[in-house]
């Protein structure tokens, strides 16, 4: 396979956990997820993290997947660009988006723990915290696709890809979502 098509191949078949994180930023408010509660004299997570934004940012993921599996069926039916079969890819999908905002739950709380406020800067654990929670997800329910995917021969330069991207990709949302008036800092 090209590399420029490997390389491009892990952004493709991670478009599930990126958009989850915007997403809920969107359709967040309402109830925490964690109730207000505190943990060692601390939130847990924080007023950030809404039930109304994982359901959305959730939902936002697997639509976007469904779509992306629409279109790799046009073209690939036999390995839908990737995601391997139907019941595959949604199964994948879920994970993903799922995993995403699992991570970036996981980021705020180590946040909370180091008493980082909300909306502060932490850098590294802010651009990768939802795709680390991606990766560690979808490693627990569908290893063997993610070591086909990122992980073998040539794929690993997807998962390189994928890490040189995401603080990027992470930038430019986060100023896109600032100038929108939907976050209060641009990181």
């Amino acid at each position: 396979m090209d590399a420029v098509l490997v390389a491009l191949s892990g952004i493709w078949l991670m478009l599930p956990s990126l958009l989850p994180n915007p997403a809920a930023v969107v359709f967040g408010g309402g109830t925490p997820v964690d109730f207000g509660k505190s943990w060692r004299g601390k939130r847990m997570l924080g007023d950030g993290k809404t039930w109304l934004g994982l359901i959305g940012g959730v939902a936002a993921g697997v639509s976007l997947g469904i779509v992306m599996l629409f279109v790799a069926f046009q073209f690939d039916p036999e390995d839908f660009w990737g995601f391997e079969s139907c019941a595959n890819g949604l199964g994948v999908i879920f994970v993903l988006s799922l995993g995403s905002l699992l991570g970036d739950m996981a980021g705020s709380f180590v946040k909370r723990r180091l008493g980082i406020p909300r909306g502060a800067k932490a850098p590294g654990l802010d651009q990768y915290d939802f795709l680390v929670g991606s990766i560690l997800l979808v490693l627990l329910v569908y290893p063997d696709w993610f070591i086909r995917s990122f992980i073998e021969g040539e794929h690993i330069l997807a998962l390189v890809t994928l890490f040189v991207a995401v603080p990027i990709l992470h930038k430019v949302v986060n100023v896109i979502g600032y100038k929108m008036g939907k976050k209060d800092v641009p990181w």
